[in-house]
């Protein structure tokens, strides 16, 4: 008999934890603290177990629901409304997007594919050229990527790679294009392939269930379902934040007063697009304009192959194999870059991301189990004529991202269409179909390639989407080139940080959740330092 699974959330909850908002205790009207940490993603559960280690008092904020693996049963029907922005339907301004985000306790930790990638050295080569960051090395960030690595269980996948994987690696090797493991943050995987969905046995070692706990445990206050509306600012200094209660959807609640968090200092980690809208509201100042501007998306085009065999691509751990052959093939602010990867497959989330509509997503579907995918991360950011995309407000305050798809962006598009066509292909594929509304079933490479070669390549043809937001609240040495110090402090509010992927200067080339626990490792240690003379360093 299976030993039951124990869920730490409930446990913590039976054990007295201070949580409020939604189910849980109401939400008070005032509450006092040393820092108040907006968000409980990748960056903001970093710094809540770093700052609690130094005995500082923390109040955690979050807009999203506290769901556990209790609640964490394998269907995306349950999983989308509750556990992302937008019901996993967040767009861009023109639609031509579609961004997965995180929108829970835990964030987007909670509900990614598990895959870890340290900075590219490249990519910091770029920071320390391009926006005065001297101290952005591999060496002196390797430290806190091993600091986080060990905290997290992050380490090699031994196990052998789901046929969708495998098909990667197949078509890779008959093309002499190198694949390696990806590096996953797992304990005792059970191998399910429903990451996105929430980890049912708490084996993905996310925010929710490693350094938040902790925290917790230590006395840290968190608020659920609690909107930041706003900061309030008093010359150059931050005196608290204003929370709005909202339901499970992120609608206002109606007849509840909001939360006054008086803090000393108060850490920004809601995620890019979220973080700096939060800033925009607040009428925090921007005296040079960066603030919103270099928001990066890796913008991700896809490829869909159908087999003769069956390769269930739901099944099994995602994303364990990719290659950087097409990543490296020039300099970072050469033409545009793309790292390949095999995404899982759930009917849902591919059915509203693959092309075809009626009869003919009713015949893809026929064939899902035979169905595998792969998908191109192009590298944004690096170059002049990819500057990113610009968060903006609408009327109600809620944040929306512009985001041009340039000409420069639609020819790396091509390229990686007609790299993983040729992939699929190699590795056997009857057909390919490209992500874009013109494509048809391609029955072999040549036609492929010339077909891709005359796709239209505009706007919401081209099927288009991204889970990584970065940027938006750059890190740069100079005021004018950043919104925030090297140190993650904002350049005119003195205490104020950014915690979070909003203050990369550019995307990172790679799945950036290991980039932001190592960054904001170093950056939260730096802060604990600081307001409490103490030296701290996650958990064993």
């Amino acid at each position: 008999m299976p030993m039951p699974i124990v869920d730490p959330i409930r446990e913590g909850l039976a054990r007295g934890w201070k949580v409020h908002g939604g189910p849980h205790r109401a939400l008070p009207a005032e509450l006092h603290c040393d820092v108040a940490i907006v968000g409980s993603g990748a960056g903001a559960g970093i710094t809540a177990e770093l700052l609690t280690a130094a005995g500082l008092a923390v109040v955690i904020v979050e807009e999203g629901p506290l769901k556990s693996s209790s609640d964490f049963r394998q269907r995306e029907a349950e999983a989308y409304p509750t556990l992302y922005q937008e019901s996993a339907s967040r767009k861009t301004a023109d639609k031509a997007i579609g961004i997965l985000q995180g929108r829970c306790v835990g964030g987007s930790t909670t509900v990614n594919w598990t895959s870890s990638f340290r900075t590219p050295s490249a990519t910091l080569a770029h920071w320390r050229e391009h926006f005065a960051l001297p101290g952005f090395t591999d060496d002196a960030l390797s430290p806190w990527f091993l600091q986080a690595e060990q905290r997290l269980s992050i380490g090699p996948w031994l196990a052998a790679p789901n046929a969708n994987n495998e098909r990667l690696k197949l078509g890779a090797a008959r093309l002499g294009i190198p694949a390696a493991a990806i590096q996953r943050n797992v304990k005792a995987c059970w191998n399910l392939g429903s990451c996105g969905l929430g980890c049912p046995t708490n084996a993905k070692q996310s925010m929710l269930v490693t350094t938040l706990p902790v925290a917790l445990d230590r006395g840290a206050t968190l608020l659920v379902q609690t909107r930041v509306q706003r900061l309030w600012i008093e010359g150059s200094a931050v005196r608290g934040l204003e929370g709005l209660a909202v339901e499970v959807n992120g609608a206002l609640k109606p007849g509840v007063p909001p939360v006054r968090v008086h803090a000393r200092h108060v850490v920004v980690a809601g995620g890019a697009i979220n973080s700096p809208a939060l800033l925009m509201r607040s009428g925090a100042p921007d005296p040079h304009g960066r603030l919103g501007h270099r928001t990066f998306l890796h913008p991700v085009v896809l490829s869909a192959a159908v087999f003769d065999e069956a390769i269930e691509g739901w099944q099994g751990a995602p994303q364990t194999l990719y290659t950087d052959h097409f990543l490296e093939q020039h300099a970072v602010d050469g033409p545009m870059g793309y790292k390949l990867e095999a995404p899982p497959l759930h009917p849902v989330i591919a059915s509203t991301t693959l092309p075809g509509f009626g009869a003919e997503q009713a015949r893809a579907l026929r064939d899902f189990p035979r169905t595998h995918a792969l998908l191109a991360l192009l590298r944004d950011g690096f170059h002049a004529e990819s500057p990113g995309g610009r968060v903006a407000l609408r009327d109600d305050g809620s944040p929306v991202l512009d985001y041009p798809l340039t000409s420069f962006v639609m020819e790396g598009a091509r390229r990686a269409l007609l790299s993983m066509a040729e992939i699929q292909f190699a590795a056997g594929a009857k057909r390919v179909t490209a992500g874009h509304e013109a494509a048809q079933a391609w029955h072999s490479w040549p036609e492929a390639r010339a077909a891709i070669a005359a796709l239209p390549m505009v706007p919401q043809q081209l099927r288009v989407v991204s889970a990584h937001v970065m940027g938006g609240c750059g890190l740069a040495g100079t005021p004018e080139l950043g919104v925030v110090r090297p140190d993650g402090r904002h350049w005119q509010l003195q205490n104020l940080s950014v915690h979070d992927g909003s203050l990369f200067p550019t995307s990172i080339g790679a799945n950036p959740q290991l980039s932001i626990y190592g960054i904001v490792a170093k950056l939260a240690a730096g802060l604990a330092r600081e307001l409490s003379g103490q030296d701290v360093r996650l958990s064993a």
